[in-house]
């Protein structure tokens, strides 16, 4: 899991919402800190829906194991859970714009995906107004092998740039499973701290996944060193190998309303 260790180591009223969700073009998504957020010990970015309006309270997205209250228990799935997770939101260059508060969990869970969804206390349209920020778009379909993405860290002001180069179907670290995980080619050679960075498509600029973990000793299936599991059940290492998780399902489990609910059919998203 690549957060960092602590011992080294989000008619007229129509066309000005669109205006306001907008976000960063393609080419600003990939090539800057736009729209990240840091966190006391990983990664997140400022994020929205495509259905998001300006009014909704911005979100911020991060992993599962960057939740505050440590590690979430394999098979537990947290939901409407009040929180006062703050982030500094940074520009494209990486400074300060201001800082953001939590007041709610959306969605948090480390079984089949790693990532942590707080609704932040502002809307965008306020976000827009006073700092001049616009979340990423998180893309509605699953992404494909080939794609070029890049991983901008808040943590690190620093931004991987490379290709998805498959999907693994069954990922396992230690007492967690993770399904239909994105693996990067060689070039994102992910370190701790950048854990809940969003993985931006280059092409789109819209979020496809969030980083979250990588094989630092080349050891089979713990901590910090994620093992492969074919459907026979054999495991594959490959040490200094990265991966992310996929994020349309968040679109797969809205309301009309863009709450969520794991009820629906078809909703991707773990359930309790």
């Amino acid at each position: 899991m690549r957060l960092r260790r602590a011992v080294a180591v989000v008619a007229a009223a129509i066309a000005a919402t669109t205006a306001v969700l907008a976000g960063p073009t393609p080419a600003q998504a990939a090539t800057g800190l736009a729209s990240t957020i840091t966190l006391s010990n990983c990664s997140a970015s400022l994020v929205r829906y495509p259905t998001s309006v300006s009014t909704d309270q911005a979100m911020m997205l991060t992993n599962g194991h960057c939740y505050e209250g440590g590690l979430i228990p394999a098979g537990t799935v947290l939901q409407n859970r009040t929180s006062t997770r703050s982030g500094t939101l940074l520009s494209s260059s990486g400074s300060s714009l201001g800082t953001v508060r939590a007041d709610r969990i959306l969605y948090a869970t480390m079984t089949g995906t790693d990532v942590t969804l707080y609704r932040l206390t502002s809307t965008f349209a306020t976000l827009t107004s006073r700092y001049g920020a616009t979340a990423l778009t998180i893309s509605a379909t699953r992404p494909t092998a080939g794609i070029s993405i890049s991983i901008p860290s808040s943590y690190w002001k620093r931004i991987w740039s490379c290709k998805i180069d498959s999907f693994v179907p069954t990922l396992r670290e230690a007492t967690w499973t993770w399904r239909d995980s994105i693996r990067y080619d060689t070039a994102c050679d992910t370190i701790h701290g950048t854990s809940g960075s969003p993985i931006v498509s280059t092409t789109s600029g819209q979020i496809v996944g969030i980083n979250n973990t990588g094989n630092d000793d080349g050891e089979m299936c713990t901590l910090n060193n994620p093992c492969e599991v074919a459907a026979d059940g054999t495991t594959k290492v490959y040490q200094g190998q990265s991966y992310g998780e996929q994020t349309y399902w968040f679109t797969t489990c809205l309301t009309s309303t863009r709450t969520i609910n794991l009820a629906i059919s078809g909703c991707l998203l773990t359930k309790p």
